[in-house]
């Protein structure tokens, strides 16, 4: 059979060097892969290097080092500024984009490196920069499958990769769908122990209970159906057990509760406008996930 795989050990190069980008670099070299990295602010390699990284003096340099070329940048218009003088460098070479922007951006990016002859992956991380090469990272790819395959022996160094499919801006928009529930979540915990800080219980005591409960919250979506999500695709939204109407009233005493100890209501208000606008369309009989029906069209 054609292994059309890159090399073990194959060398590396990392653009970006944020913790991010300095955790990848350090689980490539743990797994005795060379890696050559460039950084704008060449200090933040230091520690890296003292690793065993190797320091390129240009993005031209680094590129040059090898196939696989890993990105790791604040947003998608970073590896424009940072690769514009290298394009003549990118013919052949495979370049991964783990940096955080829109699904539209990395659709351009596509195109852009396509232009360029360079194959392109886009990625999301879905787990802090310790954990990183951990039994616990998954890391999204969306792009042509074949350059996934040629490159997972040593992507899969980073985390466990999960294709999503040949269009571009499909991981991009799982990394931030999944970061949507995951910063919404984290804003309702502030106001949860806000809450209950003014009822006297300190954020240990809070964070406490609060947590126990967020781990229950996959439980309690689950129940009830045998595979999530299929009566939402379905367009079903069976009344029992939670009702829009006894939800949204719910929505309200947040609301009420939050403003009564002085507490910031953009949060809670949010989500009581949710249940509001699909009980005035008439949906208060039908099951709490009518609300995406009131997302849909806002959106």
């Amino acid at each position: 059979m054609n292994d059309n795989r890159a090399p073990e050990n194959a060398p590396v190069a990392i653009i970006g060097l944020g913790p991010m980008g300095q955790s990848m670099t350090r689980a490539l070299l743990a797994a005795g892969h060379p890696v050559t990295v460039w950084n704008r602010t060449a200090r933040r390699a230091d520690g890296v290097i003292a690793d065993g990284a190797t320091l390129a003096s240009t993005p031209v340099e680094a590129v040059e080092v090898g196939e696989l070329v890993i990105l790791s940048l604040t947003d998608y218009q970073v590896m424009y500024d940072v690769l514009g003088g290298a394009t003549g460098s990118l013919a052949g070479r495979t370049l991964v984009n783990l940096s955080s922007d829109t699904p539209d951006r990395t659709r351009e990016a596509a195109s852009w490196a396509a232009g360029h002859c360079a194959d392109f992956l886009v990625g999301g991380v879905m787990v802090p920069a310790p954990m990183i090469g951990t039994g616990s990272a998954r890391v999204h790819y969306s792009g042509p499958r074949e350059v996934l395959a040629r490159h997972q022996r040593t992507l899969a160094l980073l985390g466990e990769p999960n294709y999503l499919g040949e269009a571009p801006g499909l991981a991009q928009m799982m990394y931030q769908a999944e970061l949507a529930v995951f910063l919404t979540a984290l804003s309702g915990l502030m106001h949860a122990t806000a809450m209950l800080g003014s009822a006297g219980l300190n954020a240990k005591e809070a964070l406490s209970e609060l947590l126990s409960f967020t781990d229950a919250i996959g439980a309690i979506v689950r129940a009830g159906e045998d595979v999530p999500g299929a009566a939402l695709d379905a367009g079903a939204h069976p009344g029992e057990p939670s009702t829009v109407t006894m939800m949204g009233a719910t929505a309200d005493h947040i609301v009420e509760t939050s403003a009564s100890v002085g507490l910031d209501l953009a949060l809670p208000r949010a989500v009581q406008s949710h249940y509001g606008r699909a009980i005035d369309a008439g949906r208060g009989g039908d099951n709490w996930t009518r609300i995406i029906d009131v997302m849909r069209r806002r959106g």
